[in-house]
């Protein structure tokens, strides 16, 4: 694919990171891998921590969304399959205590969150896309 928007949200490790789709679609791969377990929030953790990747096609293309394990997290759940679809807002796993979450959004989604933002899950509305299909997230508890 093309230039992707990366969005990154950090849970500190009192916290149980919920994750939830960004997008409605249907999930072309789960990848995960094995790796290390330093803090979430340091740009290395994307490359060498523990963390599981998926891929969800949708009407504005693929999008990515990856979990990380943090300094303290030593476990990634995830209980959606490939070839699944999945709601926007849907829960499809979780990271215990300190963690991260990348969504990577193709070309053309606008952001809508800012920098040091806190993200309500299924309510805050990453990013747009120009077309009228509507946000991202769709808000929903």
């Amino acid at each position: 694919p093309g230039p992707m928007l990366r969005i990154s949200f950090f849970r500190n490790v009192f916290n149980c990171h919920v994750n939830r789709a960004p997008m409605s679609g249907r999930i072309v791969s789960v990848n995960y891998r094995s790796g290390s377990f330093v803090n979430a929030e340091l740009d290395k953790a994307s490359e060498d921590n523990e963390r599981n990747g998926l891929v969800i096609e949708t009407a504005h293309g693929q999008i990515g969304v990856v979990q990380i394990a943090g300094l303290v997290a030593r476990r990634i759940l995830c209980w959606a399959n490939a070839n699944e679809p999945l709601d926007a807002g849907e829960r499809f796993g979780l990271i215990r205590f300190g963690s991260r979450l990348d969504v990577f959004l193709p070309e053309g989604a606008q952001p809508r969150v800012t920098l040091g933002q806190t993200a309500i899950a299924g309510e805050t509305v990453l990013a747009e896309f120009g077309s009228a299909k509507g946000p991202v997230v769709s808000r929903r508890a």
